[in-house]
């Protein structure tokens, strides 16, 4: 498959990720964050694991289990907290520096040293993001801004490791996103009981928007995330992240009524540039490797075959 038609199907991830608040607004019960991370990620792990019908072995047991945790356990939870703490957009802004959180680790971890051109499309694109999203608010609440930090941060770690372990020999990325999806919902069920209490009553259109986080926002998200991390570079899979927030603005624009400034236009412009700009980086260092040319940022390892494509 060409790495564009990869950077696409990828991109589809954040871009379903960006219609989950109109979802949750419009269709769900108010106040219950931990009971909808659960619906999300639970019922989605176990539908990927009944179609894979491959359980992890050896050391993917505790693997799976980490990046559960990283990618939907701790994630889900500290996102939904800040964005209930938090002000107007601000934890979209702290999740939309993500790329930035990826370059400093890939760094560490990998071993891929930082470009100054993935250094500034990052900024750029955390920039453009604030004027999208930033409406004026009061005083930030601490609580919230350490939540929206754990949250980005948690999802960057899980994504880079995600990218440093791979995949087991066989195992295609529908059952990996299996694995991550039921183990992250497992670590979510017990919180969301003692905090929330039993599952609130639902209605048909409750079901439905819970269907679809399942579903579509999440088991094929997921899938399709996981499977980019395969394929591509982790800084090129994180800077399709503010496709997210920008995908909200323009959900909220075309089907709840709310306006785009020029303002806000201005920074969808800048934050697009900047996820394009990370992509043709990135793919430029890629093509220099498979060229056989000596350059800083390792190459992204060959997929392992997979029963699955």
């Amino acid at each position: 498959m060409k790495r564009s038609a990869v950077v696409l199907g990828t991109a589809l991830a954040p871009v379903s990720w960006g219609t989950t608040y109109a979802v949750t607004t419009e269709f769900l019960p108010a106040d219950r964050p931990l009971f909808t991370a659960l619906a999300r990620a639970l019922p989605a792990g176990l539908v990927l694991l009944a179609v894979g019908r491959v359980l992890p072995r050896g050391a993917w047991w505790w693997r799976s289990a980490v990046l559960g945790a990283l990618n939907i356990g701790a994630f889900f939870p500290l996102l939904f907290l800040s964005a209930y703490r938090l002000p107007g957009g601000m934890a979209a802004v702290v999740g939309s520096a993500g790329p930035l959180f990826v370059v400093g680790l890939s760094a560490l971890l990998l071993g891929q040293r930082p470009t100054g051109r993935a250094l500034l499309a990052g900024f750029v694109a955390a920039f453009g993001v604030s004027l999208v999203v930033l409406r004026a608010a009061g005083a930030l609440d601490p609580v919230g801004v350490l939540a929206a930090v754990g949250s980005t941060a948690s999802m960057s770690t899980g994504t880079v490791l995600t990218k440093k372990w791979g995949r087991p020999d066989g195992v295609g990325p529908l059952a990996l996103t299996g694995w991550q999806l039921t183990a992250g919902g497992l670590l979510i069920a017990p919180l969301a009981l003692l905090v929330e209490g039993a599952p609130p009553a639902l209605d048909t259109r409750a079901i439905g928007g819970y269907l679809y986080l399942a579903l579509a926002n999440t088991a094929v998200a997921y899938w399709l995330w996981f499977r980019g991390i395969g394929r591509l570079t982790a800084t090129q899979v994180t800077f399709l992240g503010p496709l997210s927030p920008l995908t909200a603005a323009i959900v909220g624009w075309a089907a709840l009524g709310q306006t785009l400034t020029p303002v806000q236009l201005a920074g969808m412009a800048l934050a697009f540039g900047a996820t394009v700009a990370g992509q043709l980086g990135a793919g430029r260092r890629a093509s220099r490797v498979a060229a056989g040319d000596t350059v800083t940022e390792a190459p992204s390892p060959a997929p392992a075959p997979s029963p699955t494509r």
